[in-house]
């Protein structure tokens, strides 16, 4: 881990999320965000008769999608510094700098790099996984980390 990161998490008496509830606030967090967008397309999709009707719809809906994601993720995270599956995890992001709710620039930077790492299959949260600060893309592009509360 850096050294200024650890030596600032040790000075301040704060502990990293563990990667389980992570993981559980990311489950929670889609869960809601796949809910919202099924009710604001919900016209469309009870139209589609077949499989392939509903993948179609799917498909044309995925960068609205992708919008819905990166507001909900930048409102939570620079409001509140949790969205509501960290909220329900008891963890949050802070800024390094300021160990507080990250501003709206690093909130939507953190948003769209989340967003570019799914995008990704992923790997900026492997990666997260295997860094010792536990810092994923989205988290490093912003200068963030996130913390048990």
């Amino acid at each position: 881990m850096n050294e200024e990161i650890a030596q600032l998490l040790d000075r301040e008496q704060l502990q990293l999320a563990t990667t389980q509830k992570r993981a559980f606030a990311f489950v929670i967090d889609e869960v809601l965000i796949s809910f919202l967008l099924v009710i604001m397309v919900w016209d469309a999709f009870s139209a589609a008769k077949t499989l392939e009707e509903m993948i179609y719809v799917s498909n044309a809906f995925v960068l609205e999608f992708f919008a819905v994601k990166i507001a909900y993720q930048t409102f939570f995270t620079m409001q509140y510094g949790a969205t509501l599956g960290k909220m329900v995890m008891k963890i949050r992001v802070v800024e390094i700098a300021t160990l507080d709710n990250p501003t709206i620039i690093c909130a939507l930077n953190r948003g769209v790099f989340r967003v570019v790492s799914e995008i990704l299959m992923y790997l900026g949260f492997v990666w997260g996984m295997l860094d010792p600060a536990r810092q994923t893309w989205h988290d490093k592009t912003a200068r963030t980390l996130v913390v048990d509360v």
